[in-house]
């Protein structure tokens, strides 16, 4: 596992990435740009079920933080997708349009949308480290397991 890579109750995260804590999704920069990858955290994942369908906002699409940028259909969980950051889609993945299982797969790879972010301030309202992510996700999975939506 790369050095900024680490695991919590099995599940593989990345210190340098942006967590959004609400919608379970990842916002990791590209280098040099205000580009900003999103895609479903791990956990985000499995709560969701397997995926079968994955739609995106256009190219050009401007979405607020909190708004739809697309919508997906998984086995426990049809709907919209919420950006966590605001900005305007300046890509989308060819390979999870065409083949959404590859989410399942993993979602550590898979991103969803790139967006060209807006304000870069907002990432203060996501989390990011090793141990504000431990402390975030190990509660996480303890609050999906009493609900019974993660095995033990």
């Amino acid at each position: 596992m790369p050095e900024n890579w680490f695991e919590v109750g099995g599940y593989r995260l990345c210190s340098d990435r942006y967590y959004d804590a609400e919608r379970h999704l990842w916002v990791e920069l590209q280098p040099g740009s205000r580009v900003a990858r999103v895609g479903f955290d791990p956990l985000g994942r499995e709560t969701s079920g397997d995926i079968v369908e994955v739609s995106l906002s256009v190219v050009g699409t401007h979405v607020n933080r909190g708004e739809p940028f697309g919508n997906v259909e998984a086995a426990k969980f049809v709907g919209p997708l919420q950006a966590p950051v605001s900005g305007v889609v300046s890509g989308r993945n060819a390979q999870v349009l065409s083949r959404p299982g590859v989410l399942n797969d993993d979602p550590n790879e898979a991103w969803l949308v790139e967006l060209d972010m807006a304000d870069s301030s907002e990432l203060s309202q996501l989390l990011r480290g090793e141990e504000q992510l431990r402390l975030w996700f190990a509660a996480e999975i303890e609050r999906y397991r009493r609900q019974g939506a993660v095995a033990e």
